[in-house]
């Protein structure tokens, strides 16, 4: 699932809310902080646990504020061993 989150998500640890919300699902793939001020993320796992991690995301960390979470189904690919924070 490729995921994008704009709202006040940089400098408040949003990066690392999502790291810690994939790998209690069981999650592979990436997150990073993009240059317009958002979040991007790929999120690798079972639908159940993907779903359940973008109702995370959607709420972020208490010290973050999500506007908008855009979100892609894509082919499982099975590409990550586990998740990282990128930057």
């Amino acid at each position: 699932m490729a995921v994008r989150v704009e709202g006040q998500v940089q400098g408040v640890g949003f990066r690392y809310f999502t790291k810690r919300t994939a790998q209690a699902r069981e999650l592979t793939g990436w997150v990073r902080n993009r240059i317009d001020g958002s979040v991007e993320a790929v999120l690798e796992g079972s639908e159940e646990f993907v779903s359940a991690a973008l109702v995370d995301l959607r709420q972020g960390p208490a010290s973050g504020h999500v506007e908008t979470l855009h979100s892609e189904k894509q082919p499982y690919r099975g590409e990550f061993d586990s998740f990282e924070v990128r930057f």
